[in-house]
């Protein structure tokens, strides 16, 4: 059976040049980029190469880009560090939104117990952080502020520039979790007026366990780790350069191909939406349809439960995610859907599609011949009828 996948707002698979380039690098150019020597020079080089691709990609300059070793790392480095700089200035109020990755969320919960003021933007039924809201919520105090550029459950894009320029106006550092944007819309750090920015390669077809932060030249930010010199002694430790550079092969492709690959995709993306929600009965599209990034769709599925309705699409060979976690064996509703103030069920009832480079016309044709059959079979093992609430 050939599988389709579905799954790349999760991950997405290493380009196949990203992966030759990386098998080089390890069998031939293995030296230690901070080793002066023959080989560790020729590391130090190619780690350079692939900084200059990656800043590229940001419209950065490579000197200010921060290797990582993910995505969780760039936004606990950049939130955690700013904080811990200007906890001597008494500015400790830090400000994110509702709908953050739990990278996020989680980082400013843990400074929270350590006596940090946070304030948490709502968001309304469009899944968009409201610049009004922001500018209710800045004070003298805040010392940073972080809102992510795209919502990796419905796609929603913030607006970024409005956003940053409210926070600059009350001299508050401005970070953004732009995972799900790098390689799929462009990204001027500059145009955007943002401090730091963090992405992680494997989000556009790099390798995992790598990504990068880009701290704009000047701000102030307390190393999370203690050691050598490393990255500018921003982040110590000897620099996964297989990783880095099949980082840097990821960023130089998603640049080449990004403006034709989001048209194609954004086509894909609407036929799949439009046909679900057409044949499907009792089916709602989750956030506003623009700004989206061109990949991401997320549906509601009345009376059917999202994680029986994966399994069953996976039995098919169709790869999908859903907007809920399962924890301890308890389905816990989405927190961003919960966030848009959606009712209870479609908070527990939502699938997210990420469609990728792989994908094709015929995959969506397969995906929608299966989809209305697995729904009416799955609503059937319950006793109410479609439309009623759960």
């Amino acid at each position: 059976m050939s599988r389709i996948y579905l799954d790349h707002n999760a991950t997405t698979p290493p380009s196949p040049a990203a992966v030759d380039r990386m098998s080089t690098v390890l069998k031939e150019e293995f030296g230690n980029p901070s080793s002066v020597h023959h080989f560790g020079q020729r590391a130090k080089a190619t780690l350079d190469e692939a900084r200059s691709s990656v800043a590229a990609l940001l419209g950065a300059d490579p000197s200010e880009i921060v290797f990582t070793g993910s995505g969780t790392e760039g936004d606990n480095i950049a939130i955690r560090g700013v904080a811990e700089a200007l906890e001597v200035t008494g500015r400790k109020h830090l400000i994110t939104s509702s709908i953050e990755h739990e990278a996020v969320l989680n980082t400013v919960k843990a400074l929270a117990r350590r006596g940090w003021r946070t304030t948490l933007l709502p968001v309304d039924a469009s899944g968009i952080v409201s610049p009004d809201e922001l500018q209710k919520a800045l004070a003298d105090d805040t010392a940073l502020v972080s809102i992510m550029h795209a919502n990796n459950e419905i796609g929603t894009i913030q607006p970024i520039q409005e956003l940053a320029r409210l926070a600059r106006e009350r001299r508050a550092i401005f970070h953004t979790d732009a995972v799900q944007t790098a390689g799929k819309i462009p990204i001027d750090v500059k145009a955007l007026g943002v401090d730091l920015l963090s992405i992680s390669a494997h989000k556009f077809y790099g390798p995992k366990g790598v990504g990068a932060l880009w701290i704009r030249r000047g701000v102030r930010l307390n190393p999370a780790l203690t050691g050598g010199k490393q990255e500018r002694r921003r982040r110590s430790g000897t620099e996964d350069v297989a990783g880095i550079v099949g980082m840097g092969v990821a960023a130089r492709e998603a640049i080449a191909k990004m403006a034709n690959e989001q048209t194609r995709l954004a086509a894909l993306r609407d036929k799949l939406e439009s046909l679900i929600l057409s044949r499907v009965p009792g089916t709602a599209r989750n956030g506003v349809p623009d700004p989206r990034v061109a990949n991401t769709t997320n549906i509601s599925f009345d009376r059917v439960e999202a994680e029986s309705l994966l399994i069953a699409l996976d039995l098919e060979g169709i790869a999908v995610s859903t907007g809920s976690a399962c924890s301890s064996g308890t389905l816990e509703p989405s927190h961003v859907l919960k966030a848009m103030g959606l009712p209870a069920h479609r908070t527990q009832n939502s699938i997210r599609f990420s469609l990728g480079a792989a994908n094709t016309d015929a995959d969506i044709e397969r995906v929608v011949a299966v989809l209305p059959g697995i729904v009416e079979k799955l609503r059937s093992l319950t006793r109410s009828p479609v439309g009623s609430r759960q």
